[in-house]
């Protein structure tokens, strides 16, 4: 009799086990969202896989593929961007882009050291964009997202973060770069005022005045050679016509500030600007060639061919729906970083629960036990990274959902709920 106590104790302990609660929980959650679940949990201090439920199957990864970025990021990049490569032709500066975000682009808040090289040099500048060999838009990027703020263009040089800024209030409409004051018109609308730019081929933009007028918009602009140059040109004051120069085999390189800042900023905001171009920077050191496939190719071969299931990686900020990744491999991407970096650097960049980024009002705790980065798009959500324990574990972990028709709060208090289970008893 007491043999069959005991079984019976040990079969109801291992029912209410950590493990199959969370297999449970998973299983119900895709019975009532009728959507996907990939779920990897694992423990990098003992190597063991902790959960796995569809780890192995291909999701839309959204802005994680930012973390692919990351890692790109600090393995090419390191602690500093390239700002501009240039040569010094005697009489003239012919200036080439690096792909650096970080000109004139004030989310990121850095001191660029190109405004002070151009504006005091005396001699004529020339700017080519000969080693910019990329298309604007990323392959599988909405077609309608020109006039969105998440999706400017991509360029060799970039500037103001390839945006303009409208600011709409009862007396006036104020346009900053001013460059673009020439492009915009005011007509009547109704209901509330609406700003858009009317082509993905030009700069052109309708102000809709309704109610409740005052309200700023970032309005993605027509980032050619042209209007780069005419920016730099007002910018700096004096002229800076574009030439088509190929890129030297040798050239000097200035070098912009820290690169951590910038890294923060898109892993905290999901900043797709700063993610595309840091890609462009990585292929740039590989290359001299600003094309994102450079850099894919590279790190794929070179860094990442130990993923247990390889990528589909089309872009740097996962705008893409072309992108897939595993939850697994997103587990094996996060370890790496951990095992590379110190946390003390690494988690400080990363989005972090109830602090200011993109889970601000998700996993707020004290202390915070959720590290890492978030990915949504239609229908889908991911969130992977590290999860540190109460009894002081870091555990890496990858959540990803596909093809859910609820709303994606639904979808998010459930994985807070999952997260928060595993914090708690693991």
């Amino acid at each position: 009799m007491k043999l069959v106590v005991f079984v019976l104790l040990l079969s109801l302990l291992a029912a209410c086990s950590p493990q199959r609660y969370v297999a449970k929980e998973i299983r119900s959650a895709e019975d009532r969202f009728q959507d996907h679940i990939g779920f990897y949990l694992y423990d990098p201090a003992t190597r063991k896989v902790l959960a796995d439920h569809q780890a192995s199957r291909y999701f839309t990864p959204a802005s994680n593929t930012k973390i692919l970025t990351l890692f790109a990021s600090l393995t090419l990049l390191g602690d500093s961007i390239p700002a501009l490569r240039f040569t010094d032709r005697g009489d003239s500066l012919i200036i080439w882009g690096t792909g650096d975000p970080t000109l004139f682009y004030n989310q990121v808040n850095v001191s660029n050291p190109v405004y002070s090289f151009l504006s005091t040099t005396t001699k004529p500048i020339y700017f080519s964009s000969s080693n910019f060999r990329e298309d604007r838009f990323g392959p599988g990027w909405a077609w309608d997202d020109f006039n969105a703020s998440y999706s400017p263009e991509r360029s060799a040089l970039p500037v103001f973060g390839n945006v303009m800024e409208i600011q709409v209030n009862e007396q006036a409409v104020r346009v900053a770069p001013d460059h673009f004051h020439q492009y915009v018109r005011e007509e009547a609308g109704n209901g509330r005022t609406r700003v858009e730019r009317l082509s993905g081929e030009a700069n052109d933009v309708v102000v809709k005045r309704g109610t409740r007028s005052v309200r700023d918009w970032i309005i993605p602009f027509r980032a050619d050679d042209s209007v780069i140059a005419r920016l730099l040109t007002d910018t700096v004051k004096k002229s800076i016509p574009v030439i088509d120069e190929p890129l030297p085999a040798s050239f000097q390189t200035l070098w912009t500030t820290p690169a951590d800042s910038v890294y923060k900023v898109m892993m905290q905001q999901s900043d797709n600007f700063l993610a595309e171009q840091l890609l462009l920077a990585c292929a740039g050191k590989i290359a001299d060639t600003l094309q994102t496939q450079i850099a894919i190719d590279y790190l794929l071969k070179n860094h990442l061919s130990d993923l247990p299931d390889k990528p589909v990686w089309v872009d740097g900020s996962g705008l893409s729906r072309y992108n897939l990744n595993t939850p697994r491999s997103l587990g094996r991407l996060w370890e790496k970083l951990l095992q590379t970096y110190p946390r003390e650097r690494l988690f400080p960049l990363l989005a972090t629960g109830g602090q200011p980024g993109t889970l601000r009002n998700w996993y707020v705790a004290n202390p915070p036990f959720v590290f890492g980065k978030t990915g949504s798009l239609a229908n889908n959500h991911a969130l992977s990274g590290y999860l540190i324990t109460r009894k002081n574990k870091t555990l890496v972990f990858a959540l990803m959902n596909a093809n859910f028709t609820q709303s994606s709060n639904e979808v998010r208090t459930w994985m807070q709920s999952l997260l928060t289970y595993i914090r708690d008893h693991y």
